[in-house]
C-alpha cells in the first residue's frame, strides 16, 4: 500500500515580510533598531551604536540597565536549536544580551561618560544608514519625527509627572515646537526611576545626565511642585494650551488583611522612596516582604542592604541575626520577577517562600508586628490564565517578623482632579477614561504611562509618552501625524560573518560577587561588559535584517544549498507535498508558464527559525540564484 507524505503548510512571503523578521525591532514598543546597534558593536562602531540606540528612546541609558527587554524575548537567536556532535537536539540557544549591549554603547558614547555639549552635537548631527530624509536629519529625526514637520507655534503644555512617560512626551513636544513645562512633586526628576528603582541597579548620576539632555532640548522641569497643593489643576488648564497627566502608579496597594493597619507595616514603594531620598527608615531585624514581582525583589534586596550597611556602621546588631523573607503567592516557575532578580536575591541571602498567600498580620502586646500567617496556595491562575487563586485552608505557615512590607501592586493618586478636573471621567475608580489618542473626556487633557495602560515596562512608558506628544501636537495644530515606515533593501556582495559566530555561547554580564554587593546600599551589582566581551556577545547576533533571497527564475533545483546548510533550514521537496493555497499559486504559478501543472514541480522551503544567516547557501549556488540582502526599516511620523 502506498504511503502518502503529509502535506506541509507554508507561508508565502508578502510585502513587509523581511522587515518583520527583525523581531527585536518589532518587539520594541518604540521600534528601536536593536539589530542595528548590536551589529555596530560587533564591528567596533561603538559611537554609532549609541546613536542608533538613543534615536527613538530618550531613556536609552536607563533602559540599558533596567529595561525588561522585550527585544530579547523576541530575539531569534534564542529560537535556534542547538545540537550535539551526533546531531541530536540539546536545547534552544539563548538570545543576544541586547539590554546589556545597549548599556555598553551608552556608557561608551552617551551622557554616562561624555560631556553634555558633545552628546547634543552628536544627536543633532547623526544621519542613520538608510532614510528618505538623509539630507536634513537632526534632533527631530532622532525622535522618529520627520524634520520637515511644520512646528507648533510655541504653545505651552503642562505635564504632571516627570517620570519616563512625562519626560518622553516633553522631549518630543519640545522638538515639535511646543514649550513643555513638567511639574514633579518629588525633589528630583525621573519619577519612579529616581525614587523607586534602587541605586544598586540604576546610578543616580546616570539619571541626572539623561534628564539634562532632555532639558537641554527645551524642556522645563519644576521639581518639588505638587499639583493640587502648590498649583491647582484648574490653574494648569487655564494657563496652558493642553495638559498631560503622567503621574504613574506610585501608591502601594493594600491587601485588607487583619492587623495590616498600624506601625511596622509599610508599602514597598514607600520604603524605596525613603531610601532613595536618604530619609530615615526604621527597619527591624526580621522582615517579611509580601509579593513576587520585580518591585518585591527591589524592596527585599534594598532592605537587605540597609540592614547590612547599618550593621557595618553601628555594630548595633549581631551578625546572623537579621533575615529577610520574601513570600509570594506564585510558585518559583510562575513568579513574575525577572530570573536574574530571583537568582541574585537568592545569592544575597533572601529567604524565598513560594506558594503562600497572606491571611493575617499578628501583633504583640505593644502593637508591633510579631508574625504573618500564610495559607498554602494550590493554584494561582485558572485554565484561562485569569487570576483565581485556590487555597488549602488547613495548610498554614507562620513567619515571625517585626516589619512587614507589601509589594503586591500599585495604584495612581489623582486627588488634584477635584479642583478643575470634574469632567475627567473614569473608566474604573481612579483610572481615567481615554480614547485611542490618549485623550480623556476633558477638553485638552491627555494621559500617558501607567494611567494609560497600567503598570508595565519602562520602555512601554516611553512609548506611551511619545504617543501622547503626537496626539497633543495634533490637538494644538490640527495637523494629523501619519506613521511612515521606510524600508530599504540592499544586495550585499561581500557579506561575511565573524569566524565561529554560530557556536559562541551567550556571554554572562559581569557582576559583583554576592559578598561584595552589600558593602554599601548603592554599590552596583552589574559591572557591565568590557569592549572585548561586548564585541564577542554582539557577534552572536544573527543580523536578521539580512536574509538569503532566492531568484526562482535562475534556480536549477540542484539542491546544493540544501546540502551545505549547517542548520538544515532548507528543504527541497515536490510542491505536491505543500498544502495548496491561492497565495502559493499566485506566488510561483507565473514562473512556470501557462499549461504547466504547478504541483508536478519542486520547491525549496526555508525555515526562518533555523536560518543563522551564514551565507553558505549563496556561496554554494552554481547559478547565482541566491543573494544576501539587507533590509532596514525606519519609522517616522509625518503630516498627512
Amino acid at each position: 500500500m502506498a504511503i502518502t507524505a503529509p502535506q506541509l503548510r507554508v507561508e508565502v512571503p508578502g510585502e513587509g515580510y523581511h522587515s518583520s523578521l527583525i523581531s527585536c525591532q518589532m518587539a520594541c514598543p518604540v521600534h528601536t533598531d536593536a539589530r542595528g546597534y548590536v551589529r555596530a558593536i560587533a564591528e567596533g562602531r561603538f559611537e554609532e551604536a549609541y546613536l542608533i540606540a538613543r534615536g527613538p528612546n530618550p531613556f536609552a541609558s536607563m533602559c540599558g540597565r533596567i529595561c525588561g527587554a522585550p527585544c530579547e524575548a523576541a530575539c531569534r537567536r534564542g529560537q535556534v536549536p542547538r545540537v550535539d556532535d551526533d546531531g541530536h537536539f540539546v536545547a534552544n540557544d539563548k538570545p543576544v544580551a541586547i539590554r546589556a549591549l545597549k548599556r555598553f554603547a551608552c556608557e561608551w558614547a552617551g551622557p554616562d561618560s561624555r560631556p553634555l555639549p558633545e552628546v547634543l552635537e552628536k544627536l543633532r548631527g547623526y544621519v542613520p544608514e538608510v532614510s528618505a530624509y538623509a539630507e536634513e536629519m537632526a534632533a527631530l529625526l532622532k525622535a522618529g519625527l520627520d524634520p520637515n514637520l511644520p512646528k507648533a507655534a510655541g504653545e505651552r503644555v503642562a505635564i504632571i509627572g516627570a517620570g519616563p512617560a512625562g519626560l518622553s512626551a516633553a522631549h518630543d513636544l519640545a522638538l515639535l515646537g511646543c514649550k513643555p513645562v513638567v511639574f514633579e512633586t518629588e525633589p528630583v526628576a525621573a519619577g519612579m526611576l529616581a525614587v523607586g528603582v534602587p541605586a544598586y541597579r540604576l546610578p543616580r548620576e546616570v539619571i541626572a545626565r539623561e534628564v539634562a539632555v532632555i532639558q537641554a532640548l527645551g524642556v522645563e522641569v519644576r521639581c518639588g511642585v505638587t499639583v493640587g497643593k502648590d498649583v491647582s489643576f484648574a490653574a494648569l488648564r487655564r494657563d496652558f494650551a493642553a495638559v498631560l497627566i503622567a503621574v504613574g502608579a506610585k501608591s502601594s496597594r493594600a491587601l485588607g488583611l487583619q492587623g495590616e493597619q498600624g506601625p511596622g507595616v509599610y508599602g514597598g514603594v514607600d520604603l524605596l522612596r525613603s531610601v532613595s531620598l536618604h530619609e530615615p527608615v526604621d527597619i527591624g531585624h526580621e522582615v517579611v516582604v509580601i509579593g513576587g514581582g520585580n518591585v518585591a525583589y527591589d524592596v527585599a534586596r534594598t532592605v537587605l542592604r540597609q540592614i547590612a550597611y547599618d550593621t557595618a556602621r553601628t555594630a548595633a546588631r549581631l551578625a546572623g541575626t537579621t533575615k529577610v523573607h520574601l513570600v509570594s503567592l506564585e510558585s518559583l516557575e510562575e513568579m513574575p520577577a525577572d530570573t536574574v532578580e530571583i537568582i541574585e536575591g537568592d545569592e544575597e541571602g533572601i529567604t524565598r517562600l513560594n506558594g503562600w498567600g497572606p491571611v493575617e498580620i499578628r501583633r504583640n502586646a505593644a502593637g508591633k508586628p510579631s508574625s504573618v500567617m500564610f495559607r498554602r496556595c494550590l493554584r494561582v491562575y485558572d485554565e484561562n490564565r485569569r487570576f483565581s487563586p485556590v487555597y488549602d485552608e488547613e495548610d498554614r505557615l507562620e513567619v515571625a517578623c517585626d516589619t512587614v512590607l507589601l509589594a503586591v501592586g500599585q495604584s495612581p493618586v489623582l486627588r488634584f482632579l477635584e479642583d478643575g478636573g470634574e469632567d475627567v471621567q473614569n473608566a474604573r475608580p481612579g483610572w481615567p477614561k481615554i480614547d485611542a489618542s490618549l485623550a480623556t473626556t476633558a477638553q485638552g487633557v491627555f494621559v500617558a504611562g501607567d494611567l494609560a495602560h497600567g503598570t508595565r515596562l519602562l520602555i512601554d512608558a516611553v512609548a506611551s509618552g511619545k504617543k501622547a506628544a503626537r496626539s497633543i501636537y495634533t490637538y494644538l495644530t490640527g495637523r494629523v501625524l501619519h506613521e511612515d515606515a521606510v524600508t530599504s533593501h540592499r544586495v550585499l556582495d561581500q557579506y561575511r560573518r565573524e569566524r565561529g559566530y554560530e557556536s559562541i555561547r551567550r556571554q554572562a554580564v559581569p557582576v559583583l560577587e554576592p559578598e561584595e554587593r552589600l558593602h554599601h546600599p548603592e554599590t552596583l551589582v552589574e559591572i557591565g561588559y568590557t569592549p572585548e566581551l561586548a564585541v564577542k556577545e554582539a557577534s552572536r547576533c544573527l543580523d536578521c535584517g539580512v536574509t538569503p533571497v532566492f531568484d526562482g527564475a535562475r534556480c536549477v533545483l540542484c539542491g546544493g544549498c540544501v546540502d551545505v546548510c549547517p542548520t538544515q533550514c532548507l528543504k527541497l521537496l515536490p510542491i505536491a507535498q505543500i498544502l495548496p493555497s491561492a497565495e502559493l499559486s499566485e506566488a510561483i504559478g507565473g514562473l512556470l508558464g501557462e499549461g504547466c501543472d504547478l504541483f508536478e514541480n519542486s520547491a525549496i522551503l526555508k525555515d526562518e527559525q533555523r536560518c543563522i544567516r551564514c551565507a553558505l547557501c549563496a556561496m554554494r549556488c552554481p547559478a547565482d540564484a541566491i543573494t544576501m540582502e539587507r533590509t532596514v526599516r525606519f519609522t517616522n511620523w509625518r503630516c498627512v
